[in-house]
């Protein structure tokens, strides 16, 4: 990777603002004796420059807090404030306009355009903001430097190993500077080595100030993570702190650790 290691961020409790704010939400499905309470009465606050990792078994509602998180469902009940917006009371293009400019989104399955170029790929959020070619086509560049993509541009992503188009996948997401990275599973497909490469990159996303929120299932991704959320029956059943918000992901301060006793 090319990017700079960072110190940690420096803005304190009294400043930081909230990026998440949950209020007893609820995500119901069908009605009578066929309802699934999906999500039942969730309560959450995520800061800016927090790495949360959100686990659970299937069935235990994560998936569906993902898609409320991410707008692309809305709350039976309760309150959902997405940089202090109520998403609750917006407009389906309102809601559009959201996801594309606060949200950046990384699949499991990369999810990109198969037969168009990584910086197309990387471009394409910005186009539909409305974003000019010249400025677009600069921080699409820079967003693919960023996760040490610079020489694969022209590249498909046929002509990439699964690692590489995930790092496309992160390029897109951070090239709008969205208020929040929201991964569902995403190193689900990768290998072992691809695997490092993503969680190291996450890593040094949030050493650098990103809010990064995590579904995922594996152990090994739960280690990076600032803080861990545990979901059963559609509730969060425990929330443990690993790091302050304002400090470096585990692993990477680790690293950090280990190369400054080297040298």
């Amino acid at each position: 990777m090319t990017m700079t290691r960072t110190s940690a961020v420096s803005a304190g409790p009294a400043t930081r603002r909230v990026a998440i704010a949950l209020h007893n939400v609820t995500k119901t499905y069908g009605s009578g004796e066929t309802t699934v309470h999906a999500v039942a009465g969730v309560d959450l606050e995520v800061q800016r420059g927090d790495y949360l990792a959100v686990m659970g078994p299937s069935g235990s509602g994560k998936s569906t807090l993902m898609n409320i998180i991410g707008c692309l469902d809305m709350p039976t009940t309760g309150a959902y404030l997405l940089d202090g917006v109520d998403v609750r009371r917006l407009a389906e293009r309102q809601l559009v306009k959201i996801r594309n400019r606060k949200i950046g989104f990384i699949f499991q399955n990369f999810n990109l355009i198969a037969r168009t170029s990584a910086f197309s790929n990387v471009e394409l959020p910005l186009a539909y903001a409305g974003v000019g070619v010249a400025q677009r086509r600069e921080r699409a560049l820079v967003a693919l430097q960023r996760v040490s993509l610079a020489d694969r541009v022209d590249h498909l992503p046929s002509q990439l190993s699964g690692g590489q188009q995930q790092r496309v996948a992160v390029a897109r997401a951070i090239v709008t500077e969205p208020v929040v990275l929201l991964a569902d599973e995403p190193t689900g497909a990768l290998d072992s080595k691809s695997t490092v490469d993503i969680l190291r990159l996450f890593d040094e996303l949030s050493a650098a100030g990103r809010t990064i929120i995590v579904i995922t299932h594996e152990d090994e991704v739960v280690k990076h993570a600032k803080r861990v959320i545990r979901m059963r029956d559609g509730r969060i059943v425990s929330d443990q702190r690993q790091a302050a918000v304002d400090a470096l992901p585990p692993q990477y301060a680790l690293s950090a650790h280990a190369e400054a006793v080297a040298s």
